[in-house]
């Protein structure tokens, strides 16, 4: 878990960091949120002479912020966590705004990070999984229902390995860091590679670590370019373990959307600017964001 106090401006002005005790089982990791927000709120009354008047938190899987419930996250074992009352409570009544972990990053990363200024982006993060977030206008576009920006299960090879979604072939089975690892695995026989490894093996002209990194950045490209001829976003912010690479994902993967394009207008194709601190960052956001909007309701 990655905390943070977050000035009205974006500005970061302490950070830490915790175990999730995910370990001890579901009930063990809400209880860890709860000490560690209630620990950082004491150190910024003690630390700046005043409290912190909002919280945000931002979680994986699906979140219903309108309710403040953590409705799904399989890492975690969670359903239908009440996060916003817990926490609210643990904080003697604070307001709390709840997010989607990719898009509160994502939100960070179009208001103070690589996106800052531009009017339309699409922050797509590549770990674990592939997801994105779409930023309009300084905010980002959660979908009527919660799910927009998943560009992760975009089918972009029909018939393709099969995806924890039920699909088959959708663009996290194929572009996604683990799916790097697992490809470069076994074109390796090495099971313990991964993605960094391949990475470093295409800087050294390893032939079967350039094929491998080449159909992953096809296969990203071809997501991609269905996301911008959908969404005609200014800026494309490319973030998450494979951005690490640099522009030994850059320079082709700028190359392979440019190919692909016909009447689109290409992009700014950019590296994620706030590293792991984007979700902490974001999540300070959110908590402006709802005071501001609670001022204007009142």
């Amino acid at each position: 878990m990655k905390a943070a106090l977050v000035g009205a401006d974006g500005a970061l002005l302490y950070e830490a960091r915790r175990a999730t005790g995910r370990e001890r089982g579901p009930d063990a990791v809400v209880e860890s949120i709860l000490g560690f927000a209630a620990e950082l709120h004491a150190h910024g009354r003690e630390r700046y002479g005043t409290a912190a008047v909002a919280a945000g938190v931002a979680v994986p899987g699906i979140v219903d912020p309108d309710r403040g419930l953590a409705v799904y996250a399989a890492n975690l074992g969670w359903r239908d966590v009440p996060l916003r009352a817990l926490l609210g409570e643990r904080l003697g009544g604070l307001p709390v705004a709840l997010g989607h972990d990719v898009r509160t990053g994502g939100l960070a990363e179009g208001r103070v990070g690589a996106g800052k200024g531009a009017d339309r982006f699409l922050f797509v993060p590549l770990g674990t999984g592939i997801a994105g977030a779409i930023g309009i206008g300084g905010a980002i576009e959660a979908g009527a229902h919660g799910y927009a920006g998943e560009i992760g299960h975009i089918v972009v090879r029909p018939g393709g390995p099969a995806c924890g979604c039920g699909q088959r072939g959708c663009l996290e089975t194929l572009a996604s860091a683990a799916a790097v690892s697992r490809a470069w695995a076994a074109a390796s026989g090495d099971p313990e590679a991964d993605a960094a490894d391949c990475a470093k093996a295409v800087e050294s002209g390893d032939e079967r670590a350039v094929r491998v990194w080449r159909d992953a950045v096809d296969a990203l490209a071809d997501g991609l370019v269905t996301a911008l001829t959908l969404l005609d976003p200014r800026t494309l912010i490319i973030g998450g373990g494979l951005a690490e690479a640099g522009e030994t994902l850059f320079t082709p993967l700028r190359a392979a959307v440019e190919e692909r394009v016909t009447f689109q207008k290409l992009p700014a194709i950019v590296p994620a600017a706030l590293g792991d601190t984007a979700g902490c960052l974001g999540a300070g956001l959110l908590a402006w964001d709802l005071l501001a909007s609670s001022e204007v309701s009142a």
